[in-house]
């Protein structure tokens, strides 16, 4: 289930050494992702993602040609927000710990997920219950909050900007900092 808060956060991921950063907003299904460097698309440059659970889609917001251009959702891609994993086995809590500055749990997760087992650590935030840290436990990627704040967040955010073409396509961006074993 996923957390009914709205927050802010500066994200970090890391993949394969590389280090990807964006702004992240949330508010219950609805996330937005303001990227530090732009995306490359098939149809240009995108610094805004917004992920909308309700519908299965995620938008990339291409501002110089005013099109918002719409994939379904991938769940490799998906930024965790609740801390049931894809595919998740076992779960054992390791202790109390701190992340981004808060209270949080750590737990020990293992996954089978598309016939890849996978182990992580897991940071919780005591009070929302929100995801704010994951390492694989082989270190091959990871993310985290370096700032995490609740806030409430304009429901603007997450709608289709206006003047924007909606164009429908079938493959996503590559170099989001998504997890790549290939």
């Amino acid at each position: 289930m996923i957390p009914l808060v709205e927050f802010s956060g500066s994200l970090i991921k890391t993949v394969k050494g590389k280090r990807y950063q964006a702004q992240v907003f949330a508010k219950g299904d609805r996330l937005r992702l303001e990227y530090k460097y732009a995306l490359k698309t098939e149809r240009g440059y995108a610094a805004i993602e917004i992920i909308r659970l309700d519908k299965s889609e995620t938008w990339y917001l291409l501002a110089q040609s005013k099109e918002l251009l719409v994939t379904g959702l991938d769940a490799d891609d998906l930024l965790p927000v609740s801390q049931a994993l894809p595919g998740e086995r076992k779960r054992v809590l390791v202790g109390d710990a701190t992340a981004a500055g808060r209270a949080a749990q750590l737990f020990e997760v293992q996954t089978d997920y598309q016939g890849r087992v996978e182990r992580f650590y897991e940071w919780v935030d005591a009070e929302t219950g929100v995801v704010l840290k994951l390492v694989s436990r082989d270190r091959a990627w990871s993310f985290e909050y370096e700032r995490f704040r609740l806030s409430p967040q304009p429901a603007y955010y997450f709608d289709e900007p206006p003047g924007y073409k909606k164009r429908i396509t079938a493959t996503a961006p590559r170099g989001r900092g998504e997890r790549d074993d290939g």
